[in-house]
C-alpha cells in the first residue's frame, strides 16, 4: 500500500498550532550572557529582555554590562542573584592604587536600586573651611569653637589606612580632610555630589576582604541592592519560563510578559510547548530520513 506524503500533515499541524497558540510568534533572541556576565531576570541583553524597569539602567553594550545613571556610566563587575546585589565600579573614583578627581556618584530617584548597607564611601580632600560636612552647630563642636565633620566617627581608622596608600600619601592630605560616609548619610536622594560637598574625590568599597588594615586588598566599588517588585517576589511566570530554558522579557505598549525561547520564538507562558513542537516535527519521515 502506498503511504501518503507527510508534508500535508505537517502543514495541517502547523496551522492548528497557530490557531490554538496565537502567542507563538517570532521575536528577538535574548542573550543569556553579556561578555562574562550571566544574565538572569530582571536583567536583559536587549530592549524587550528582562524587566522593563531595569532595561533603561542596565544594558549590554558591546558585550559589557553597564549601569547608567544621571552621573555617568559604570561597568558592572558582578551580580549576586541569590542576595539581589549588583556590584559596579567607578573608573573616576580613587583607590589605594590611584587617586584622581571625581564628580561623585548618584542614583536616579526612580531607579529600582538602593545602596547596600555594606557600601562605605570615603570623601577625600574636603574643604574644612567651606564644606557643608563640617559644622559649628553646638551639638557637633568640641567646645573649642572648632568645626567637627558630620562623618562616621568609627571611620577614622579607615581614613588612617587610606592615608598610608602611596598615591594618597604623595599628595600629603591630612586625615582631617577625609570623611567616611555611609549610604544613610545621603538621605532619600541617594546623591553624593562632590562639588556641593567641596571634596575633590572619593573612594568606595564594599568589603575589607578579611584584611581591614591592608587597603590594597579591599574590594573597591559600589554595591547596590535591587528588588523585583513591591513585595520582592520572584514572578512565577518568569520562574516557569526559565525552567524551560527561556529568557523572561516583555512586549507591547503595556510591557506584557513574554518568554523568549531558544529558537527565537516568543511565548506568553513558557518554552515547554515549543520544545515539544520541535521534537514532534523531528518524528516525521522524509525521503532523506528525518526532517530537521
Amino acid at each position: 500500500m502506498k503511504l501518503r506524503h507527510p508534508y500535508p500533515i505537517i502543514i495541517l499541524i502547523s496551522a492548528i498550532c497557530l490557531l490554538l497558540f496565537p502567542s507563538l510568534t517570532s521575536g528577538q533572541t535574548c542573550q543569556r550572557t553579556c561578555g562574562n556576565q550571566i544574565l538572569k531576570y530582571p536583567f536583559g541583553s536587549d530592549p524587550g529582555c528582562g524587566d522593563p524597569r531595569f532595561q533603561q539602567y542596565v544594558t549590554c553594550d558591546q558585550q559589557k554590562l553597564i549601569l547608567t545613571t544621571h552621573t555617568g556610566s559604570y561597568p558592572v563587575t558582578n551580580i549576586d542573584y541569590s542576595n539581589q546585589v549588583i556590584y559596579i565600579s567607578d573608573p573616576s573614583m580613587s583607590t589605594c592604587s590611584c587617586t584622581q578627581p571625581s564628580k561623585g556618584f548618584g542614583l536616579d530617584w526612580d531607579a529600582p536600586f538602593t545602596f547596600h548597607d555594606d557600601t562605605i564611601f570615603a570623601l577625600l580632600d574636603c574643604s574644612v573651611t567651606s564644606s557643608p560636612i563640617y559644622t559649628l552647630d553646638g551639638l557637633y563642636t568640641d567646645g573649642n569653637n572648632s568645626k567637627i565633620p558630620l562623618c562616621d566617627n568609627e571611620g577614622t581608622p579607615i581614613c588612617s589606612f587610606l592615608s598610608n596608600c602611596r598615591p594618597i600619601s604623595t599628595i600629603n592630605l591630612p586625615i582631617s580632610t577625609c570623611c567616611i560616609y555611609t549610604p544613610v548619610d545621603f538621605g532619600p536622594s541617594f546623591e553624593m555630589d562632590l562639588k556641593k560637598l567641596q571634596c575633590s574625590s572619593y573612594s568606595g568599597f564594599y568589603s575589607f576582604n578579611g584584611q581591614e588594615t591592608i587597603p590594597e586588598n579591599w574590594k573597591y566599588g559600589i554595591a547596590l541592592k535591587y528588588k523585583f517588585n513591591v513585595n520582592n517576589d520572584y514572578p512565577s511566570s518568569c520562574a516557569r519560563c526559565e525552567r524551560g530554558y527561556g529568557v523572561c522579557g516583555y512586549t507591547g505598549a503595556y510591557n506584557s510578559f513574554i518568554c523568549n525561547c531558544r529558537n527565537g520564538v516568543n511565548m506568553s507562558t513558557d518554552c515547554f510547548f515549543t520544545a515539544s513542537y520541535n521534537n514532534g516535527l523531528r518524528l516525521f519521515p522524509s525521503k532523506n530520513g528525518i526532517i530537521p
